[in-house]
């Protein structure tokens, strides 16, 4: 696996590349790699030439300064986890290749950004649509490939790659978690172990909620999950949504619908972390 740092010599690779007939996949990153990266890159490896990942941890994606200082950097364990999963390059930048100059564009999601990590975190969207919009023209990939996780990202990135016309697939894998349930996160590394236990409750949640869908009032579910909540010491709720799996907006009944999306984000100490499950009602 070869290590590129530089704006210039990604270019250069990639037109190699793409010359010769090699098909791309790419999964960007911000690092501390855990198991739900690692089946991103074995995917691209098994469907793709060649995969590159970026590790680069996106200041303008960050509307508090102590998260983004506080963000897990671990580049060298990163590296090591790399080269076992048939990634090939692994652009790694620093912010000043990233960002020669203060950037005046300025990224709207409509919707969007009036729900959830949208209305949480203003800004934040912009940030993601900066930092992939400028990847996708520097690596240029066939194929891009993100995680479940993150679901309303994946909505403002398949946004972005209609609206500006991005010639690539956009690939999402489902939630990779731990046996007990937590959702796979980098942010897991700074939880103590009492953090880590009580983290679980974030799932089981969700399946609660699952499990009541059919039987009670939405409001009714969204109402019993703040209660809930607010039961466990070091928890705090941020919020609790029964959305559209695609436009991520809410659903107040769930109708003739096939599928919903139960989205929550909560803070275990103070580290803040997201889940979701994507439920078909026919199933239930």
């Amino acid at each position: 696996m070869q290590v590129i740092e530089q704006v210039a010599s990604i270019r250069t690779i990639v037109q190699a590349l793409r010359c010769s007939g090699k098909r791309i996949g790419f999964i960007p990153t911000m690092g501390a790699l855990h198991e739900g990266h690692l089946q991103l890159m074995r995917a691209s490896a098994r469907e793709n030439h060649v995969t590159i990942c970026s590790i680069f941890v996106n200041p303008t994606q960050f509307n508090n300064a102590s998260d983004y200082k506080l963000y897990p950097r671990t580049l060298e364990q990163d590296t090591s986890l790399l080269q076992t999963v048939g990634c090939d390059y692994l652009f790694a930048p620093s912010a000043e290749e990233v960002y020669p100059q203060q950037s005046l564009l300025r990224f709207s999601f409509g919707e969007l950004e009036t729900v959830m990590e949208g209305t949480h975190r203003p800004g934040h969207f912009h940030g993601v649509a900066t930092i992939v919009g400028k990847l996708f023209n520097l690596v240029q990939p066939h194929k891009a490939y993100f995680g479940q996780k993150d679901l309303q990202q994946v909505a403002v990135v398949r946004q972005l790659v209609q609206g500006l016309g991005f010639d690539l697939e956009l690939v999402c894998h489902p939630t990779v978690r731990e046996a007990d349930g937590l959702a796979m996160s980098s942010r897991n590394k700074r939880l103590n172990p009492a953090q880590r236990q009580l983290a679980t409750q974030l799932y089981k949640v969700l399946q609660l909620a699952k499990q009541d869908l059919k039987q009670k009032p939405l409001a009714g579910i969204k109402s019993e999950v703040a209660h809930y909540m607010q039961q466990v010491d070091e928890l705090s709720l941020e919020y609790f949504e029964i959305a559209d799996p695609y436009t991520l907006q809410p659903v107040e009944d769930l109708g003739q619908r096939d599928e919903v999306a139960l989205c929550i984000a909560a803070y275990v100490g103070e580290v803040r972390l997201i889940d979701n499950i994507v439920v078909n009602l026919n199933e239930i």
